[in-house]
């Protein structure tokens, strides 16, 4: 089959590999349909070298045609349309009965750390072959996979895989009080569902934070209040302040993580540890501070006293410095975490109905074969050609 492979930083190739097998007896092999390119996609091509191998199966939003199924599947069988969440869950254990998928104790990665497996995300989750593929084999075919009608297109289920429950959960996280205000610090794919989603809950003020003119333009069009970085790059908490009362906003979500702009010594040193040889480098990153903290720093210094900040943008750094004595004399809560994806599907599904009021079918600006998927990296990465979300269709 053919599936998008890393090769090296920047260096993502579509190559022939072996098509997935039964492995287990609740194991699933499913035809991928649609497949999308996550931002966090983008730290694994900038980034993440040193937890990555050559010819590492890249992706975790994909949804498809089951194919085969092992002898103990019963919830599903060939034919049936599923989504695949990116974190891989059993559905059994005592943290998925809590709602906390994404610490699954039968896939928990013990020996970095970590929690829940994750597809196509690195040594430090698993290093389980992902979804930009052809063909997909999915663990725990009884429980993982989410079952979805036939009829409507990919695009208004594809983003239950990762972008709308981790959206969902963002907004969750943020205890954005009924008609209260919360401000998007990032308004990529995440941050601009968030968004979306906040306004769909009740917020009666989303503010939307970023400096890619098409970003700010979507948001806008869906009724958030955008501000342009680039307008106001050393007062943005002031004039966030100004738009919520003097206050600041109920909630923050931050939704940019590791890669902020305005981080010029995190820049520098994020740089540097790319250069290093992948032992060094692998346990630089899980020791020393290599974020870029603007976004985080920004979201203390705008969130009104008493408020919560969710923090859903992936941050990497085991001792980046945080303001702990503004933390606590604002008396902020910090919600945050990889998105628990089976926790809100019942909640997210019945939205997906014809009227899609979180406008899922036009979400994507990009569909593009899965043979083009380095072309569309690229252009992600550097924000060129107004390409906001991709989908891969294999």
């Amino acid at each position: 089959m053919k599936a998008v492979t890393w090769h090296g930083k920047r260096d993502v190739r579509v190559d022939t590999v072996p098509d997935p097998i039964i492995k287990e007896s609740t194991d699933v092999i499913v035809r991928v349909t649609s497949t999308g390119i996550c931002g966090s996609d983008l730290h694994l091509y900038e980034l993440f070298g040193p937890f990555l191998d050559e010819g590492d199966i890249l992706g975790h939003e994909p949804m498809g045609v089951v194919q085969e199924v092992g002898s103990g599947v019963t919830a599903v069988k060939p034919g049936d349309r599923v989504v695949v969440p990116f974190n891989i869950s059993c559905g059994t254990c005592f943290m998925c009965g809590q709602g906390l998928q994404s610490q699954c104790e039968t896939t928990q990665v013990r020996e970095t750390g970590m929690g829940a497996s994750l597809f196509g995300y690195t040594k430090l989750y698993g290093q389980v072959p992902g979804g930009q593929a052809e063909y997909l084999r999915v663990p725990f075919g009884n429980t993982l996979p989410i079952k979805v009608p036939d009829g409507p297109p990919d695009d208004r289920f594809v983003y239950l895989s990762d972008v709308l429950p981790t959206a969902w959960q963002a907004v969750e996280y943020a205890g954005i009080p009924a008609g209260g205000s919360v401000a998007v610090l990032g308004l990529g794919p995440i941050g601009e569902m968030s968004a979306r989603v906040a306004l769909h809950r009740g917020a009666g003020q989303v503010i939307g934070v970023d400096l890619v003119a098409e970003r700010l333009a979507r948001a806008r069009d869906r009724g958030v209040h955008t501000l342009d970085l680039r307008e106001h790059p050393n007062d943005m908490a002031e004039v966030i302040r100004d738009a919520t009362g003097g206050r600041g906003p109920d909630a923050v979500i931050d939704a940019v993580g590791m890669e902020a702009h305005g981080a010029p010594a995190a820049r520098i040193a994020q740089g540097v540890t790319a250069l290093l040889p992948d032992p060094l480098a692998a346990n630089l990153m899980r020791r020393a501070g290599i974020d870029r903290l603007h976004a985080l720093r920004l979201a203390i210094e705008t969130v009104r006293r008493g408020g919560t900040i969710s923090i859903i943008g992936v941050y990497g750094g085991m001792l980046d410095p945080l303001p702990m004595m503004t933390l606590f004399d604002k008396q902020i809560q910090l919600r945050m975490g990889q998105a628990n994806v089976w926790r809100w599907i019942p909640e997210i599904l019945p939205l997906l109905t014809d009227e899609d009021p979180l406008g899922t079918e036009s979400f994507a600006t990009h569909h593009l074969p899965l043979d083009s998927a380095p072309q569309a990296y690229e252009t992600f990465q550097k924000k060129q050609d107004s390409m906001i979300k991709v989908v891969l269709q294999p």
